[in-house]
Parts: C-alpha cells; structure tokens; sequence
C-alpha cells in the first residue's frame, strides 16, 4: 500500500482513488504483442462498420429515428455534419472471448478512461519495466485535437484564432481532470477552462463566459448530448435547445460534434446486426465477415433469445457505467444493477457473454476479477487502449488495471 500510494501521489490531480476506494491499480497486467496487434486491428475493422452503419441512419426519416429511440429533442441535429470523421474520441468496450475479441458497446460521445490509458499506463509501465502498449498515443491524441479544432473553426466560418473553452461539472473531479488533461494535452493557444454553472447561452447571438467573451468552441466531452437537452436554467429557460439551436446556425462550434451521440446509441449495433443478417449490400464480403466476428447478435426485441433460451443482456440505448443493465433467460432477471436512471431509453437486448477472469493485487491483497477492454478510436484510427477490473456487469466501481508487453526489459 505504501508504494502504490508513493507511485500514485506523484502523478498531480489524478484520481486513483474514486468513490473513497481504490480506483487506479499498483499491478500491471502482462500481454503479448499479438494480443495488442488483435486489438488495434478489431478497432479499426468495427470502427469502419460503425462509420458506413451511422451514414445510413443519419439518412433515415424522422420518424425512423424516433422509433430506434433517440430522443425527440434530439432529431433536428442528427443530421448535421461538421468535421470530416464522426467521432474525435470515441471508445469500444471489447471482451476476449474463446472465439475472439466481442465488441459489447461504443462509447462515440463522452467517453472517460482517457487520461488513465493515454497517461497513467505508461508511467506504471515504466514502474514495472514493461513496454508501454500505448507509446506514442498521447502525442496522436494532442494532434486529433489540434486538427478538429481547425475543422470545427472551418465549419463555423471562423477566420481567425478561435477561443476554445473545455468545460465540465467542476465538483465532479474526474471530469474536471480530464477536461484539463485534454486541454493541456492539446495545447491550443488561448484555450481555457471554464465551469459550466460559468457559461451564458444567449439565444440567437452565442456562446459566452462570465467575463462576457465569446466562446467560439465548446469541447463538452464529460457532458452527454442527451442530459445537455434536457438542461434548463432555474427560470426554466432551455439552456440546452438553444445551444443546439447555435451549434445548428454554426454560431458556435462543439465537441465531440452531433454525429459522435447519432453513433453512441445501442440500436446501432442491433441495426447492423439486422443487416448483416440479411446480408445487406451495403457492407462487402469482407466487412460482412467483420461483423460476424466482432459482434455479437444484438436485438430491438428479446423474442430471438427467448426461443433458443440462451442467456442475454437488456440494455438502454443510451446508459453507462453499468447503470439499467440486466442478465436474462426465458424473460427472467438473472443479474442487473440497482440504478435505473436510464430505464426510459428503448433497449437493445445482446447475446450474452461471460467476461474473462483474472487474479489482481489491490491494496486489500489479491482478488478475483472481471476484465473489459477499452480501445479508443481517435479521429478514425485506433489507438490506446487498456483494462477495467471488476464486476461481470462493469459498473463505476471498477479498477483501472494498467497494462504492459512482455519485452527486452520485462519485469520478473
């Protein structure tokens, strides 16, 4: 405990502990090269699929939308395209299976575990003497940025050097802190962070601080799309439709953009998966191949799995951390969470699949745990990627478990 607390206290303003628990591992589990290889080739491959999948339900009638359950509020900015890629940073969720690697989800939107897998991992490597499987993602993540910033200034017709704001709930110390990683990681001049109780939306004119400057980019990574619709001020004025409405006007530029939240939802996968059912044409041979590789069988209803009473998992189209996830068989509840927060999203219900085990050292000694792989897309091209640690349903409580490559200097 003494060592991981002395490693862990020279890392400035990250959370290794969450929760008043251990959040961030003093071990560092081994892999081989050809398991970082099946990795990286698994993010490219589903990334690709996930890319011709979202073109065509962005193209799909109001209506459709609506019935695979993204939200009303939501619709009139599906459609909108403002960077060249869909997703600056986007995440899979994979599990290694005895048939390979599964993709369980895609977190396009706002997803977290970046500062510990584009940071942290390397410098536990270096503590354990192992090659760091993400060498060189930092510097790739710090130019994404750089460069969707320049397409989002282009898009919103911005001729000068933009004022880029990075913003977050700023007592929430894991989203503040990975707000500031990402700023200072990108490092654009002038860029800042600002709170969003700080941030003033004026309807039809823009986007300001409180010192009344113009914010001309918003990066909101740690704020879903679906809460920011929902928001509204304490007089009940629609805070979020009106940032959507200024986005929309290209009065001001956000980040991740529109087409990363059309890409997060759950029935996704399950409309890929109808498709590759019926063999659609849209996808190749190849990428046909691709997807019955990487996926598993994901439906908008339960009847599939009922009939061939094999287990599944019902999950909202929209959820994280675990939260409104069941197990089930015949119909039956098998295992779920206790929060319920997004029980109100339509559910996707996916082929079950057991998440591999692995023994772990926590400060309370060795245990048992379950292991879910989180792989980041970064501007369309994979990149770092690492270990969560915990329960079969991954839930906010899990471990970060770094990760490292036997090599020339491996640790023994």
């Amino acid at each position: 405990m003494d060592k991981r607390n002395a490693f862990y206290a020279k890392i400035p303003s990250f959370w290794d502990r969450l929760y008043g628990s251990e959040y961030a591992l003093y071990d560092c589990y081994l892999l081989k090269q050809q398991e970082v290889d099946a990795i990286r080739k698994a993010t490219e491959e589903v990334y690709a699929i996930f890319k011709k999948g979202t073109q065509i339900i962005r193209n799909a009638p109001d209506e459709t939308l609506l019935d695979l359950g993204f939200p009303k509020k939501a619709v009139p900015y599906l459609k909108m395209v403002m960077l060249p890629y869909e997703t600056v940073i986007g995440r899979f969720d994979f599990v290694q299976t005895n048939r390979g690697l599964k993709l369980i989800e895609f977190n396009s939107d706002t997803p977290t575990f970046i500062r510990e897998l584009f940071e942290v991992n390397g410098l536990v490597c270096q503590e354990f003497h192992l090659a760091n499987p993400n060498e060189g993602a930092e510097e790739q993540l710090a130019k994404a940025l750089r460069n969707s910033i320049f397409h989002c200034a282009q898009a919103i017709g911005l001729k000068g050097h933009p004022n880029v704001v990075f913003t977050a709930h700023e007592e929430d110390i894991e989203d503040r802190e990975t707000m500031m990683y990402l700023m200072n990681v990108a490092q654009v001049k002038g860029a800042s962070f600002v709170p969003l109780k700080d941030i003033h939306i004026f309807a039809g004119e823009g986007v300001y601080d409180c010192a009344g400057n113009k914010i001309d980019i918003l990066y909101r990574h740690t704020y879903p799309l679906e809460a920011l619709l929902e928001d509204v001020s304490a007089d009940e004025f629609p805070i979020g439709i009106e940032f959507m409405q200024l986005v929309r006007e290209r009065k001001v530029g956000m980040l991740n953009p529109a087409s990363a939240f059309l890409m997060q939802s759950k029935v996704v996968m399950a409309a890929i998966w109808g498709m590759h059912e019926r063999r659609h044409p849209l996808f190749s041979d190849r990428e046909h191949d691709s997807i019955g590789r990487y996926f598993l069988p994901t439906y908008l209803d339960e009847e599939p799995f009922i009939e061939t009473g094999e287990r599944y998992v019902s999950k909202p189209a929209f959820g994280r951390e675990g939260d409104t996830v069941e197990v089930r068989q015949k119909g039956k509840v098998l295992a779920s969470q206790p929060e319920k927060t997004y029980d109100e999203y339509v559910k996707v219900y996916q082929q079950y699949v057991d998440l591999p085990q692995a023994t772990i050292q926590t400060e309370k000694g060795r245990t048992t745990a379950h292991l879910l792989i989180g792989s980041f897309i970064i501007n369309e091209k994979p990149s770092a990627f690492g270990i969560r640690a915990g329960a079969q349903i991954t839930d906010n409580l899990s471990y970060f478990l770094p990760c490292g490559v036997k090599g020339a200097n491996e640790w023994i």
